[in-house]
Order: structure tokens, then sequence, then C-alpha cells
């Protein structure tokens, strides 16, 4: 259901992505329900009786192995459609997340432009994001954790130290002012590779694979020249402009 409607959204189809997310939200509130009677059935049975009738500790006071079954199942759903890393719910969550890295990476570059009379980190030869965007820390921006996607599975960095000989989440666009303007990329979540992108072709992870799968299979974020991010899908959802002198960095695979 989650992937129908993850169709409907990227097909346009507002009436049918309106109805998919009702039934999304009335399912959740069902399994909550669920969950809660069961629990209160378990601890009800566990405790309350087992408190009345101390002798029969380990009588047919007990629940059932059907109603043991029942709660893993509709916790494992609940995790799997609704809470994990995988889930577009999830992935929701984290996106939203990862736009605020983005902005935090932004303050950073804008004080470090400010500073170097219009220019951004530049690492002359560099073939990944880190090297350039390490310059920012710890002179600029203490918080190394920006660099770190919320949505996958790279390993957190040291506070406050630089890290060009360690991996980043994101991609940086090397030869970039801040005065290129509001359409100009300047730092997304890592791509599917560095080639240059139009509209409506695959920039981030289809299916929730290496490269570019920061957010799985469901997209990821742009922040642009003038400081705001826009989320796009899988195949990208705006048109990105083509400049000369501009090289895209992913970062380390």
């Amino acid at each position: 259901m989650v992937a129908t409607c993850n169709r409907f959204k990227q097909a346009g189809n507002a009436k049918l992505q309106t109805s998919c997310s009702v039934f999304q939200r009335r399912t959740l509130e069902n399994v909550k329900e669920t969950v809660a009677t069961l629990w209160v059935r378990c601890y009800t049975r566990i405790v309350i009786e087992q408190t009345r009738r101390p002798v029969a500790r380990f009588s047919t006071a007990g629940f059932s192995l059907l109603e043991l079954f029942l709660v893993a199942v509709i916790i494992f759903i609940v995790f799997t459609l609704f809470i994990s890393a995988g889930s577009k719910s999830g992935q929701e969550k984290r996106l939203a997340a990862c736009q605020s890295n983005l902005q935090n990476i932004y303050a950073a570059l804008r004080t470090f432009s400010q500073d170097n009379n219009g220019a951004l980190p530049a690492v002359p030869g560099a073939q990944t994001s880190e090297a350039p965007l390490s310059l920012l820390v710890p002179k600029y921006t203490t918080g190394s954790e920006f660099f770190i996607c919320p949505g996958g599975r790279d390993k957190p960095l040291p506070d406050a130290q630089p890290f060009a000989d360690r991996k980043i989440s994101y991609a940086y666009y090397l030869g970039r002012t801040l005065e290129d303007g509001s359409d100009a990329p300047l730092v997304s979540d890592a791509q599917v590779d560095t080639a240059s992108k139009t509209q409506g072709q695959i920039v981030f992870s289809p299916d929730g694979k290496k490269p570019g799968n920061n957010h799985n299979k469901f997209g990821g974020n742009f922040l642009f020249c003038d400081g705001n991010v826009q989320t796009t899908p899988a195949r990208l959802a705006f048109p990105l402009p083509q400049a000369t002198n501009v090289i895209l960095l992913n970062p380390k695979p």
C-alpha cells in the first residue's frame, strides 16, 4: 500500500494520494488500538490475576501462545511500515531532520564565504566531498554531526574535528558561490553518480540500494545557493541549471 501511494504521489494524483494517506493513518490507528488491547489483556492475566491467585502462578492464568504470536506480528508490522529507516513514514521524519542538517551546513558555508571574499571551500584535485567540506570544521562549525545524514547508516564523526580522511553523507558542488542563485544546487544527499542531472532523471537510489540511498528509496534533499532546501523523489522533480567550472563531488563510497 505504501509503494502504491508513493506511485500516486510521483504521478501527481492528489485525490488518490489523499485517499492513501487517510487509509494509512486509519490503519496505523487500528493497529495501535489492537496492540493496546492485547497488551491490556496480557497485563491483566499476568499481573492482576496472578496477584490475586499467587499459588496458580504457572496455571491457566497465563496468556496463550497465539496471543503472544499476534502481538509479535503486529509490533513487527508497525515497525516495518511506520517506524523503521526503510519505511516511507520513517524516512519522511529523517528527510526533515536532514533538511535541518543542510541548513546548518549552509550557515557554516555562508560564514566561510564572508571570510574569504565570496569563495566557498575548495581543495584542488579533490575527488570526494569530504576534503573541501572538512575545511568548515572546527572554525566555522563544531557540529560535525551535521555532515551525517540521519536517514542513512554512515558512522558518526568525532566532534569538532576535520573529517577529510573519514566519510560523510553529502555531495558538494565544488566551484559554486552563494551568488549563483536560488536554482543552483550547492549540497545534496549522496547521489547515484556525479553526472549532471536534468529533471526526470534518476538522482537518488530508486530501490534503496547504494549508491545514493541516504533515504532508502524515498528520494533526498537539495540545498541551494540561497539557503533553501527542496526534497525530491528518486527521479529529479525540478530542473537544475548546467554550469561550467562546477564539479559534483559525491562522498566516499
